[in-house]
């Protein structure tokens, strides 16, 4: 029998732990310093689930979310706390008195008069929310943010609390329960770990509106995971640098024509430029919504119906204003032998991003199109608040 390698079983249980997640399912976490922990997605949490852990943890079930998302639904939180000022990624534990609903977490905060918060309001301490609490497992609890993270839930979490294992004895305890196992360490190297596993998988020739001569290359994890695509137009010659885009998923744009944003046309419009100029590459990279996931974009977007820019209302919901990685980037075009591009972008970032990871980037070519009608807050915070190049 074949025995799976560490990286293989370590992402295999990240998947497995995601899974669970999402089915509103308890997750075992223990961290490299002994301490664990039970966790729920808090968005997916049912009385059973949060009965059963709260039989099986030591001490009483505590919330956990970020800073900007705590804040987000009214409460006042301490400079000293963890994830101070300035810090609004880090995770926030709130104590989770009788009576207070494991959803609290997830409503929108509203004021006084009922209405919903404006950009700019005031916060207003609500005394039947939970308070802040220091943490006795900060491993625990920033891996079970990145956890909901990974599995595109809000960052929010209950976590129920156990006692140190000193000799890695969790791991067979959570098999005896039937429960999902994962080690902290794991759920940290995660995204890094599957882009360095992703595989070309399939590819075929698809005619494409505005690029005839074209193919898709399709990437896989090792773990099965989210899977990239790799659209090559015409002949590339990797000697030369190579005329490439990166162009996140968008559902509602790319494939629905939305007005709300510009990635539809941007799509199309740098496959359409790639032919022109003779040869290039287009990746497709699965990270909607700057990384948030579809369901929280479209969360995202009641928010700045309301009012908020689409960095804020990422950010409302306890996200960073960008939750995307390069890694999976880098690791196809390298293994498509190219490592030197011109790199049609307007966002600095993403020429950092591809240095960082060893892509050289020998050109930016300018890739902007006009505002629709729609879109022109959205473009003007990418530009005044993102610091996109017009």
């Amino acid at each position: 029998m074949t025995v799976p390698s560490r990286t293989a079983a370590a992402q295999l249980a990240v998947e497995r732990a995601v899974a669970e997640l999402r089915r509103g399912g308890i997750v075992v976490l223990r961290g490299a310093d002994g301490s664990g922990g039970l966790v729920i997605a808090a968005e997916c949490c049912g009385p059973r689930a949060l009965q059963r852990l709260q039989g099986l943890a030591q001490e009483a079930p505590v919330l956990v979310t970020t800073r900007r998302r705590a804040e987000a639904i009214g409460m006042e939180i301490p400079p000293h706390i963890a994830g101070g000022m300035g810090e609004t990624n880090k995770p926030i534990t709130l104590d989770l008195p009788d009576g207070v609903p494991v959803d609290i977490i997830l409503r929108p905060h509203e004021s006084e008069s009922g209405a919903a918060r404006a950009p700019g309001g005031r916060h207003i301490a609500l005394s039947h929310l939970s308070r802040p609490v220091a943490s006795r497992a900060p491993q625990v609890a920033e891996a079970a943010i990145d956890l909901a993270k990974i599995a595109r839930l809000l960052p929010a979490v209950v976590v129920g609390p156990l006692s140190r294992d000193p000799g890695n004895k969790r791991r067979d305890w959570a098999r005896e329960q039937d429960l999902v196992y994962v080690d902290v360490a794991d759920i940290a190297a995660y995204e890094e770990t599957a882009a360095r596993t992703l595989q070309q998988v399939a590819q075929a020739h698809v005619p494409l509106e505005g690029a005839e001569n074209a193919r898709i290359l399709a990437w896989r994890p090792s773990d099965g995971g989210k899977e990239h695509l790799a659209i090559v137009v015409g002949e590339i010659d990797p000697t030369e640098p190579v005329l490439i885009r990166l162009h996140s998923e968008c559902f509602t744009g790319d494939l629905l024509g939305s007005l709300r944003c510009d990635c539809g046309v941007q799509l199309r419009g740098a496959i359409a430029q790639i032919n022109k100029l003779g040869s290039g590459v287009l990746l497709y990279l699965a990270q909607e919504g700057r990384g948030i996931g579809l369901v929280n974009k479209l969360r995202a977007y009641e928010l700045q119906d309301d009012g908020f820019d689409t960095i804020d209302a990422n950010e409302q919901l306890g996200f960073d204003a960008d939750e995307r990685i390069y890694a999976p980037a880098a690791t196809m075009l390298t293994r498509m032998g190219i490592k030197r591009v011109r790199l049609m972008t307007n966002n600095p970032q993403k020429i950092a991003q591809l240095e960082r990871y060893g892509i050289e980037v020998a050109e930016r070519v300018a890739h902007a199109f006009p505002a629709n009608g729609h879109n022109e807050n959205y473009l003007r915070t990418k530009a005044e608040r993102a610091g996109h190049l017009l």
